[in-house]
């Protein structure tokens, strides 16, 4: 099997990558900067010789986007915006010209789709989506995936929550800051965290590659969110610190401003679960953050 992953240098693609290569499947990365004999170079905008690779690939991954842990700015909402669009926009120019096409094209998009909500649970079906800044960005991005229907091509857009890896990604963070004895509530902590381990990540995508009936938007996060409150106490009785400083909301602004990012990162509340692939069979390798901080 010949796997292509647009923009795979980064944690996700990383990790996807070794997970596939583990199976003996060909993987070839689209990137702008190429360093190995599998990188190709791309700058997620324009067709170029990279789109040779997509003839006769059997799955798609697109990770392409700017990260959004930076300050909402012009600039960088300019950015944000583009990076999603046409990166999308161009990979479906190519597969319009392609004889053999993939058969599955996944496509990245976030679990921040859905409102901040306490106490309602969002599924795919009765998830509901708002309007501001992020979820606009999700709407566009999804819409300007689904809206060319190509004939034995699945779609899936991937509505990811926080993925959580031992060097990578925001668990260090999290690590970080608790054994500094600033671990406590965020905000008021009662906002949800959806989460889901890196290896349940990858499983779920090749879940859905082999599974020939899943497509659309569906919800990558394990079935059990937490609330910001306890998920920090979790991860400072772990790891042995026996206090955590809380961060009320107007140091977190502050903070924000110093460390070029946005509090909506820490305080939105995400409470999402994965009724599709719940309800296809996938079987969770760490269906609790008890068992994803064990192996963390």
């Amino acid at each position: 099997m010949k796997i292509i992953i647009a923009a795979g240098t980064g944690f996700l693609g990383r990790n996807l990558e070794n997970y596939f290569l583990d199976k003996n499947y060909e993987v070839k990365i689209l990137t702008r900067n190429p360093k190995r004999r599998n990188e190709i170079f791309w700058d997620a905008k324009t067709i170029g010789a990279w789109k040779n690779e997509l003839e006769n690939a059997n799955v798609l991954i697109n990770l392409a986007g700017k990260s959004v842990d930076c300050r909402y700015n012009e600039k960088n909402k300019k950015e944000i915006y583009d990076s999603r669009i046409n990166s999308t926009r161009v990979l479906q120019s190519v597969i319009d010209e392609c004889q053999n096409p993939p058969k599955i094209w996944l496509n990245a998009s976030s679990a921040t789709i859905y409102v901040h909500s306490e106490t309602h649970l969002n599924t795919e079906e009765n998830g509901i989506i708002g309007d501001d800044f992020s979820m606009n960005i999700c709407k566009s991005w999804e819409k300007e995936f689904f809206k060319t229907k190509n004939p034995n091509i699945r779609k899936v857009a991937l509505r990811t929550s926080i993925v959580l890896g031992e060097n990578d990604g925001a668990f260090p963070k999290f690590m970080q800051i608790s054994k500094l004895g600033l671990g406590g509530k965020q905000g008021r902590g009662d906002q949800m965290m959806s989460w889901i381990h890196i290896d349940d990540f990858c499983e779920a995508v090749n879940f859905i590659i082999e599974n020939e009936k899943l497509e659309g938007a569906i919800n990558i996060t394990a079935p059990e969110p937490l609330s910001n409150e306890n998920m920090m106490s979790q991860i400072r009785k772990k790891i042995k610190v026996p206090f955590g400083i809380p961060s009320p909301v107007w140091l977190l602004e502050i903070a924000s401003i110093f460390i070029k990012t946005e509090t909506e990162l820490m305080l939105k509340s995400r409470n999402v679960y994965p009724e599709i692939l719940l309800e296809n069979g996938f079987k969770f390798q760490y269906d609790t953050f008890e068992k994803a901080l064990e192996k963390l």
